[in-house]
């Protein structure tokens, strides 16, 4: 399971918006739909994730129903505080949302559409493990609305697999990728790199498999250890080393020269497209600040700069819904500062980078260094925006430590 949820002030019970909320409802809406449920648990996941036997009181069977009622109560906060708007974007993640019948991720976008409406040509993502994606799964959600499949390929190499602790067999990602172009929903596979005892050749034979595909996305992250986690006490107790910075380093060097090979441009620093068209909108309203509401155990939402969180395990998800409650356990609303470190943090890793303007005034005679340094495309610079270079995606913390110190 993950961490502790952050630390806010209370939420009110109702889950009303704060009456001086600076609302907009011309700014795009996004819904993250969380499915928290997992066959297993992989020894290097953090997420707010279940297996049958933590599950204590919940049932996966009642989740979508239960989830309807968080819809419900959005709403009516949102059409209480003037910001309802249709979903430009809705997201189905976990956990394993494939795991629940189709039938009942069906019902689920299907209430959001009631509650909400939708936009023409939304962007309607479903995470999904390649075990659990036959033909009729993909056609059922392509038929419910979906139209983008998340397939959680992660490696093509058994040993990294196992290393990782996913389950699923290779062969599944190329018959879950078919099923869903098949279907006619368009395609992203996410890879990790890093695991213990991959090598830059594994990790090649992965990339190489991916390209095969012809999907229209690949996300590419560095293996990260979180506390808590299986592997984190392994490492911890010397059972298998700990990722290598430098080795990380050469992999995203070869999949980027490898994606860019096959007709993939970056536009996030772990994200490539095939064209601007099939970019994940969804996860760019996060980068950009949007609103969106998160439904689901420990799920998060933001709204004109407020942030909530809601609690974690889905049997007191499922009490407060049931009690007409929010589940929403803590709010927050930055102060500047950290809207500003938080805004240099994400854009500057969006290929389209961030205005120079929109930093402190004190602060932008910096990006002069960081382009003597080979980390900020200076032709993009002088056209008022800052571009990392490849270097710069490599060193993307130390970017904005500079612009925000």
């Amino acid at each position: 399971m993950a961490g502790p949820l952050p630390v806010g002030d209370p939420a009110p019970a109702d889950g009303r918006l704060p009456a001086d909320l600076p609302i907009d409802a011309s700014r795009p809406f996004s819904a993250y739909l969380h499915v928290p449920f997992c066959r297993v648990r992989c020894g290097y996941c953090d997420f707010n994730t279940y297996t049958s036997g933590e599950l204590r009181g919940a049932r996966q069977d009642e989740y979508a129903d239960t989830l309807g009622g968080e819809i419900a109560l959005a709403r009516h906060v949102l059409g209480e505080a003037g910001a309802l708007r249709p979903m430009d974007t809705v997201f189905f993640g976990g956990g394993t949302p494939t795991l629940l019948p189709p039938g009942d991720l069906a019902r689920m976008l299907d209430a959001a559409v009631s509650a909400f409406g939708i936009v023409d040509g939304a962007e309607v993502t479903v995470e999904a493990n390649p075990d659990t994606v036959t033909p009729d799964v993909a056609r059922t959600l392509a038929d419910a609305g979906v139209t983008r499949l998340s397939v959680g390929m992660q490696s093509a190499v058994p040993h990294v697999l196992a290393a990782l602790d996913r389950t699923h067999h290779p062969d599944n990602v190329r018959t879950a990728v078919d099923a869903a172009k098949y279907a006619g929903l368009a395609v992203s596979v996410d890879l990790i790199y890093g695991a213990p005892g991959e090598s830059l050749a594994d990790w090649e034979a992965s990339l190489d498999a991916a390209i095969a595909l012809d999907s229209d996305h690949v996300s590419a992250y560095a293996l990260i250890i979180e506390d808590g986690t299986k592997l984190a006490r392994q490492i911890r107790r010397g059972e298998v080393p700990a990722p290598d910075d430098d080795l990380q380093a050469d992999m995203y060097e070869l999949a980027d020269a490898r994606l860019a090979g096959a007709g993939f441009d970056w536009y996030e620093v772990s994200n490539w497209a095939r064209s601007v068209e099939q970019r994940s909108r969804h996860n760019l309203a996060y980068w950009r600040g949007s609103d969106w509401w998160g439904f689901g155990p420990g799920a998060h939402s933001h709204v004109a700069g407020l942030r909530w969180w809601n609690v974690k395990h889905p049997a007191a998800y499922a009490q407060r819904l049931a009690a007409s409650e929010s589940p929403a356990a803590g709010t927050e609303r930055p102060d500047r500062e950290s809207r500003l470190l938080e805004r240099v943090l994400l854009e500057t890793r969006l290929s389209d980078g961030m205005a120079i303007a929109d930093l402190p005034e004190a602060n932008r005679t910096r990006v002069a260094g960081l382009i003597a340094d080979g980390l900020v495309d200076a032709a993009v610079a002088l056209q008022g925006r800052i571009r990392l270079t490849l270097k710069g995606r490599l060193l993307a913390d130390a970017v904005v430590r500079e612009l925000t110190d």
